[in-house]
C-alpha cells in the first residue's frame, strides 16, 4: 500500500513512522512529506533512507493513504487537495473533528461508523483518545451522565520547542525561546492551547465536544480543566462520572480488562497505579484508582494515563488504516 506521511519531520510525524514499521503496517511505498524547507531531506523508515517530497509531488504520487500531523491550516488546505486525488486522509489535527460530514475516529470504540466514502477521517485529540477509551464501555452498561475531568498533560503535546524549554529549564539556561508564558519546570500551568471568549482554553472545549461525537451520545454533561505539567511524556487524567445506573467495582474492572487497548493497573495496596513514566513508548490507555465517589451515588472516580504521542496521537492514527485496510475500504 502507497503510504503518505506528511509532517513526517515533526515529533508525531517520526512517531507515526515508528509505529508503521513496529506494526508492519503493508508499506509497499512510503512517500515522506514536509515543509518546503525539508524537501530534499532524508528520513529513515526501515533501515533505508527515503527522500522528504513536496506535498505537489506527494499528491500527483495519489498514495492510497495519507496520514497527516502537520497542523491544522495544512491540513484544511491540502487534505481535500488528496481526497480529490482518490486518497484517503487521515488527519491528526483538530481541523475536521467537529466537521458534521467528518468521521472522528477511535478505532476500537465506533471504527464501523467508517465507509469508502470517507475521504477524509479526523484523529481526535490526545486527551479525548484516552478517555473515550474508557468512557465508551462504561457507557454501554451504565450509561453516563456527567463527566468532570481534569488533565496533566505533558509537555510533548506542545511539540518539540515545549521540550527543549522544559530540558533548558531544569538545566538553569534561561537563554532558550519559551513557548509558554511561565516557566513549566517546577511549575503546573492551568493553560493548555489558547483561551476562547467563554474563559475555557481550546483543548478543554475539545474534550467537552469530541467524546460526545465519538461515543453518537449528546445526552450526557462533561467539563474540563486541562493542565500542562513539567512531565516529558504521557498525559494524566483525573475522571469523575456519574451514571444513570448503579455499577459494581469489580464489575467495572472486568468490563475495562476486557476492553481491547486499555489495561487496568488497580492495586493499591503493592502502590499499583497508571503513572506517565509507565506509558512512555507503549500503546495501551491504563487506568487506576478505581473507587466510588464517597460524596454522590452512581459515581465513580477513576485515574486514567496514556503515551499522547502513540495511542493519543500516531498509534490510533495507524491503527485508523489498518482497519481500513483490513475492511477493503481503500
Amino acid at each position: 500500500m502507497k503510504v503518505a506521511v506528511v509532517g513526517s519531520t515533526g515529533m508525531v510525524g517520526q512517531v507515526m513512522l515508528k509505529v508503521l514499521e513496529e506494526r508492519n503496517f503493508p508499506v509497499t511505498e512510503l512517500i515522506p512529506v514536509a515543509s518546503e524547507r525539508s524537501v530534499g531531506k532524508k528520513v529513515k523508515y526501515k533501515q533505508e533512507e527515503f527522500t522528504i517530497v513536496s506535498m505537489k509531488d506527494a499528491i500527483a504520487a495519489k498514495p492510497d493513504i495519507a496520514i497527516f500531523s502537520a497542523g491544522g491550516d495544512t491540513s484544511l488546505e491540502f487534505a481535500p487537495l488528496f481526497a480529490e486525488a482518490g486518497t484517503t486522509v487521515i488527519d491528526n489535527s483538530s481541523a475536521w473533528r467537529m466537521d458534521p460530514t467528518k468521521k472522528l475516529v477511535v478505532p476500537e470504540i465506533n471504527a464501523n461508523v467508517l465507509t469508502k466514502e470517507d475521504k477524509i477521517i479526523a484523529n481526535p485529540n490526545c486527551s479525548t483518545i484516552q478517555l473515550v477509551m474508557v468512557l465508551g464501555p462504561l457507557n454501554k452498561k451504565y450509561d453516563l451522565k456527567r463527566v468532570v475531568v481534569s488533565t496533566y498533560q505533558s509537555v510533548t503535546g506542545t511539540g518539540k520547542a515545549a521540550v527543549d524549554q522544559l530540558n533548558a529549564e531544569i538545566n538553569g539556561d534561561d537563554s532558550i525561546a519559551k513557548v509558554y508564558p511561565y516557566q513549566i519546570f517546577k511549575n503546573a500551568l492551568p493553560h493548555c492551547d489558547v483561551f476562547s471568549d467563554d474563559d475555557y482554553t481550546k483543548e478543554e472545549i475539545k474534550l467537552m465536544k469530541e467524546p460526545k461525537k465519538i461515543l453518537g451520545d449528546d445526552t450526557f454533561n462533561l467539563t474540563a480543566t486541562a493542565v500542562r505539567v513539567p512531565v516529558q511524556g504521557g498525559h494524566s487524567e483525573s475522571v469523575n462520572i456519574e451514571f444513570e445506573n448503579e455499577f459494581d467495582l469489580d464489575e467495572v474492572r472486568k468490563i475495562l480488562s476486557e476492553t481491547p487497548g486499555v489495561v487496568v493497573m488497580d492495586n493499591v495496596k503493592n502502590n499499583e497505579y497508571p503513572m506517565p513514566l509507565y506509558s512512555e513508548g507503549k500503546d495501551e490507555v491504563f487506568v487506576g484508582r478505581i473507587r466510588r465517589d464517597l460524596s454522590q451515588p452512581k459515581t465513580l472516580n477513576l485515574w486514567i494515563v496514556a503515551d499522547n504521542l502513540r495511542k493519543g496521537a500516531a498509534t490510533n492514527a495507524v491503527q485508523i488504516a489498518e482497519y481500513l485496510a483490513a475492511n477493503n475500504l481503500v
